[in-house]
């Protein structure tokens, strides 16, 4: 029995809005806000949010998150032991080594994992070929002070986001088949098969002489450059803001201004700011999903900005992004697998010299 399409809903700034309950139940009703969410009307963002998620999913992110401070506050020398060259950075803690706007980023440290297997069950020429993504997960060390649920937190927050996304995707299929090059396979197998699911915990420290705020007239991404993700779908979290006192004590506030936080170039062009409502998930789309739709489904051209406000020097952005992907032997254009269009992703991002990326 065929199911009417829902009315779309959206935020005041243009995000379609589905209900978590009804992308469970009735998926199909929610194609309208499918199109309008991915398509490519001049309007159109790119990006979904999803509201009256299970209860749970505010404990998970709040845990986590305050945890991505904690980590950072960790001296230097301590913070670079969970760091991973021969993964080209992308286990553990980094700091430093992806190129943004042409230099270092410092601006923010990343702690990456996959939250869905901690030893992929590939080959030893997979692993050797593609460090990035089948590497072994690296934990904080039980006896690090503050940390002893680092892991854990990582994992349920990683895995509820995966759920959600997995199901994102089963949504988005019906939409998405009349461009897919291959329909062999459906979106949601794509992502919940593969090994590649990677999560990136973000700490945006505090401005410094070295990481100044941006001037009012600068432009928009000029703190950190529009990009695109390279997933097939990236699922991402409301940010918090933490002030870190003269004191030493550090509390939970408002952004320091409206300026600050995620903004999106919809299919048009229009420079559009997007705020992901803290009891809310948001997923977006990304290049490998638009590279296997033959370029109809365009990946989302993004940047987050941290304007000035006041209290805004001592003030920390902590946030989460999980990346949903093919494993790298899955064909998603012509003569490309997601392995080889990865490759050029990360030589085109991270600064490459003899021996690896640095």
């Amino acid at each position: 029995m065929a199911q009417n399409s829902l009315p779309v809903r959206t935020t005041k700034e243009g995000a379609v809005v589905i209900d978590y309950p009804t992308l469970v139940s009735t998926p199909l009703t929610l194609q309208d806000s499918i199109k309008r969410a991915f398509g490519s009307d001049p309007d159109c963002l790119g990006i979904v949010v999803v509201d009256n998620l299970p209860p749970e999913y505010m404990r998970y992110r709040e845990r986590l998150l305050l945890l991505a401070d904690r980590f950072a506050a960790l001296p230097e020398e301590t913070r670079e032991k969970y760091a991973d060259e021969k993964s080209h950075y992308s286990f553990g803690w980094s700091l430093g080594k992806e190129i943004m706007n042409g230099k270092p980023d410092t601006l923010k440290g990343s702690y990456y994992a996959n939250p869905t297997v901690d030893s992929p069950s590939v080959s030893e020429d997979q692993k050797v070929q593609h460090p990035e993504y089948y590497g072994q997960n690296i934990w904080p060390k039980t006896n690090e002070k503050g940390l002893e649920e680092f892991e854990q937190a990582f994992k349920d927050l990683g895995r509820f986001v995966f759920k959600i996304g997995t199901e994102v995707a089963i949504a988005c299929q019906p939409f998405a088949s009349s461009y897919l090059t291959d329909n062999s396979i459906s979106l949601s197998k794509l992502i919940s098969t593969s090994q590649t699911t990677k999560a990136r915990l973000l700490h945006y420290f505090p401005p410094s002489e070295e990481n100044p705020l941006p001037a009012d007239d600068e432009p928009v991404d000029s703190w950190c450059g529009f990009h695109l993700d390279h997933s097939l779908l990236t699922g991402l979290c409301s940010a918090i803001y933490l002030s870190h006192e003269n004191d030493g004590t550090i509390r939970q506030v408002a952004s320091p201004s409206p300026a600050s936080g995620l903004y999106i170039r919809t299919r048009g062009g229009d420079l559009t700011k997007v705020v992901i409502p803290p009891n809310c998930l948001a997923f977006q789309t990304g290049e490998a999903l638009e590279l296997a739709t033959g370029g109809q489904l365009r990946a989302t051209p993004h940047c987050v900005r941290v304007g000035a406000g006041e209290g805004a020097e001592k003030v920390s952005r902590e946030t989460f992004a999980l990346f949903m992907q093919p494993d790298t032997d899955h064909i998603i254009g012509e003569n490309e697998t997601f392995g080889s269009f990865s490759k050029k992703v990360f030589a085109e991002h991270y600064e490459e010299k003899a021996g690896g990326f640095s």
